[in-house]
């Protein structure tokens, strides 16, 4: 069974979701759909994008992803890389449908994809931008899951839009990374993967200093429960992202990390390494 999954900024309060999924359902019932979130942050294509990026792989081959943010679409004649209009994304043998606002970039990086594609023909319908998730992105997806071959419905494009964002930069024993994603715990996801804290080595002291300095970690752990409940900690999660968290931290009077360190999106997460022969190292071992 064709597998959908559904990612948007609706909400779940209001009818918008039922009627995305009415929509795909009267145009084709023999299909699975998943929601990965509608609580994305209001034309946040960045969060969106971090829901996607950090499951997608977890779907079988096939499957289609619906990204329904800031997805109105802008018609620049005069320069089409300043337009944003709804394309498709083929991309390690998943499809990935929205408008080319800069999502598709935050979600492929660098990495190469097998296909990308524009679908030109939204202007006969200018009554379709008044829902454009439902009325542009929805008979979209429906063709790809009934196997219409994409190029006989858009035009085959070599990029599409990018997004800036906010990378680690790395100086002499020093990463300086970004928290780039609160979860429901409060836990702090950065930017900074195992990857590159491993560049300076797997044995080498470090501390890990937050906005103000009296909050400190020295170690990585593995699991949450390697420390006491309340006790701050850092690990690599699943996606082998950093990330900062207070075991059992988040409850009902409390907040997680984020609420204890008084950090947010895009404040600055430092990493100090300590190299061997270094004073700190030589004083730690009298």
């Amino acid at each position: 069974m064709q597998i959908i999954t559904l990612t948007s900024d609706l909400g779940t309060t209001d009818h918008y979701v039922a009627s995305i999924k009415g929509a795909i359902l009267s145009r084709f019932s023999e299909v699975h759909l998943v929601d990965i979130s509608h609580q994305v942050k209001a034309f946040d294509i960045a969060q969106a994008a971090y829901f996607v990026k950090n499951c997608f792989e977890n779907f079988p081959a096939g499957t289609i992803h619906l990204i329904g943010v800031d997805c109105e679409p802008v018609i620049n004649f005069g320069a089409q890389q300043h337009s944003s209009i709804p394309a498709v994304l083929l991309y390690k043998g998943q499809y990935f449908v929205s408008n080319d606002n800069g999502v598709f970039s935050l979600i492929v990086g660098e990495e190469e994809f097998e296909g990308f594609w524009h679908v030109d023909d939204i202007l006969s319908n200018p009554g379709a931008f008044q829902f454009p998730i439902r009325n542009l992105l929805v008979p979209i997806v429906c063709k790809i899951a009934q196997q219409t071959p994409v190029d006989s419905f858009a035009s085959k494009v070599e990029r599409f839009n990018r997004r800036v964002t906010i990378n680690p930069v790395i100086e002499n024993n020093l990463i300086m990374g970004n928290v780039m994603h609160i979860d429901h715990y409060g836990n702090l996801i950065t930017n900074i993967d195992r990857k590159l804290f491993e560049r300076f080595g797997k044995d080498i002291p470090f501390t890990i200093y937050f906005r103000r300095r009296e909050y400190y970690i020295d170690q990585i752990s593995n699991t949450y429960s390697e420390v006491p409940h309340g006790e701050k900690l850092a690990l690599f999660n699943s996606n082998g992202m950093l990330e900062i968290a207070i075991n059992r931290g988040a409850t009902s009077q409390h907040g997680g990390a984020n609420a204890l360190f008084g950090l947010g999106i895009n404040d600055t997460i430092r990493i100090e390494f300590l190299p061997k022969g270094s004073k700190e190292t030589l004083e730690s071992l009298f």
